[in-house]
């Protein structure tokens, strides 16, 4: 007589079944994976990039700096030419990378979501500024509207592999700037708890806006304590100039305690060189002139490096948004950004690819997994950009998603010690069954080492015939679907949207 009756074998093996068929219980491979394995560019690089960058400071110079930035500069130690430009002397440029917030916490309203900025870790974001919506219906593109960017607000807040969320789309169907900046900043803090990022129009848009970050963050000057935005900001237009609104705004953003997203977004051929160390130079140098805007105003103020290199296709003058000179080029910003110890910022998975097809996969997975590997702490557009960053799509958002724990995945690389060399289990097996499947390791490593995709189909092609050959387009619509109809989240409580309504008198849509 047995131990166990037969029925509680099957069921035992059909646990193990149902084991084996379902996902791991926990993430083997979670944002935050670390970056650096992959280096464009070597030592002597680096050195040469660095010193070209502090030479165009010292020699030329920035161009069209406000009063009150000049006089800023000129008191921490700048210079100026007899054509007004503003230089810095390379010993004034090293006392700011000094100085600067080398890491810092990224908050996200709920605390548990929190990230930390900075050394090796890397985190896929969001960004772009995209001005058509890939209609999840109809497949065709359309002008973004409000609505669509409280729901894709919404849609990444489920998405385990985005870490942070910038608005995506603007609302064209909002033409006045202060409703849109009041609308968008709205939007982001009603859908997630994740940390979120904006952009203001003009500086004083920012202390009306605050007012409403501090009624979700629980009172008067609670958000400044714990800032859970962050501003995107382009103080800096290339080739070697400020931008006037652009500094105001960063002084605002500076006196209310926002973090700062200091934006170089150059252009290889029109706006920077076409040689890509000579981009890298400039691009560098104009972001160090973010840095030393904030050394002079606010010092060690907590700011993401973010020079992007952007590529434009020289036979037509179009923005390029995948590539493998894009993919290179941010992955050296990134190692460019590491080398000095600065938080880094770079752009990937701007596909110029219109729908969700061969070229999105492809552009995608080059430039954001090359930005992962060189170790870019923030990876902006790196989730549901289409179309040259033109367009965003909900079914790119959630393909992405699945994207972007692949890439973690690859960049936790393999852990190699006595245990999962195996010898043991090796010798036992061959001994034993002939086979590792169902064995103890193999369950193990099952939950510990693999990430199984969701969306990608690995069924057999007769399988794959008889379930209405699917593609990744269509599961990724429904899975977005699906999203969109069950999560609807309540972050904010009625009373904070009351306050909030009557705040802007209305303006909240």
């Amino acid at each position: 007589m047995t131990n166990a009756p037969p029925r509680a074998k099957r069921s035992g093996r059909q646990e193990r079944r149902a084991l084996r068929a379902g996902p791991p219980r926990l993430n083997p491979a979670p944002p935050g994976q670390i970056g650096g394995q992959y280096k464009p560019l070597s030592e002597v690089d680096l050195t040469a990039i660095y010193r070209t960058a502090l030479r165009l400071l010292n020699e030329l110079g920035m161009g069209e700096v406000p009063r009150r930035l000049r006089d800023d500069f000129l008191a921490i130690g700048a210079g100026e030419t007899p054509q007004g430009r503003i230089t810095f002397p390379p010993a004034l440029v090293e006392d700011a990378i000094a100085g600067a917030a080398r890491r810092f916490v990224l908050h996200g309203r709920d605390a548990a979501r929190s990230i930390e900025v900075g050394g090796d870790r890397v985190y896929f974001g969001t960004g772009g500024a995209a001005v058509q919506t890939l209609d999840i219906d109809s497949g065709v593109y359309r002008p973004s509207t409000l609505v669509d960017l409280h729901d894709f607000t919404r849609l990444q807040d489920v998405l385990t592999n985005v870490s942070w969320f910038t608005r995506c789309c603007i609302a064209t169907d909002v033409p006045d700037p202060f409703d849109l900046d009041v609308n968008t900043a709205f939007a982001l803090i009603k859908n997630t708890t994740k940390p979120v990022a904006t952009a203001f129009t003009l500086p004083e848009h920012v202390a009306p806006i605050v007012q409403m970050f501090d009624l979700a963050a629980g009172g008067e000057g609670a958000f400044a304590r714990r800032p859970f935005v962050k501003a995107h900001i382009s103080p800096v237009i290339s080739p070697m100039r400020f931008g006037a609104d652009a500094v105001d705004v960063t002084y605002a953003c500076l006196a209310h305690n926002i973090p700062l997203s200091c934006i170089t977004a150059a252009q290889s051929g029109a706006t920077a060189p076409a040689t890509l160390a000579g981009f890298l130079a400039q691009s560098l140098a104009e972001t160090l002139a973010s840095l030393m805007m904030v050394h002079a105003v606010k010092p060690g103020h907590p700011m993401v490096f973010s020079n992007w290199p952007l590529v434009i296709d020289l036979r037509t003058g179009a923005f390029a948004g995948g590539g493998g000179e894009i993919a290179v080029l941010n992955a050296a910003s990134a190692q460019l950004s590491n080398w000095l110890g600065l938080p880094s910022g770079v752009a990937a998975a701007m596909t110029d690819a219109k729908a969700i097809d061969a070229q999105y996969g492809v552009e995608k997975a080059l430039t954001s997994l090359a930005a992962a590997l060189a170790g870019g702490n923030l990876i902006y557009e790196s989730s549901g950009m289409t179309a040259s960053l033109l367009g965003a799509s909900f079914e790119g958002f959630v393909l992405d998603d699945e994207m972007h724990a692949a890439t973690y995945r690859a960049l936790r690389g393999i852990e190699v010690t006595e245990d999962s060399l195996g010898f043991d289990a090796i010798c036992r097996t061959v001994l034993g069954e002939g086979h590792f499947l169902g064995g103890a390791d193999t369950l193990a490593a099952m939950e510990r080492d693999y990430v199984y995709p969701v969306l990608a189909d690995r069924s057999d092609p007769r399988s794959w015939q008889d379930n209405g050959a699917p593609d990744a387009w269509g599961r990724s619509r429904d899975k977005a679907k699906a999203i969109l109809a069950a999560h609807h989240p309540e972050y904010l409580t009625q009373e904070q949207e009351t306050a909030m309504r009557a705040l802007f008198g209305g303006r909240i849509r």
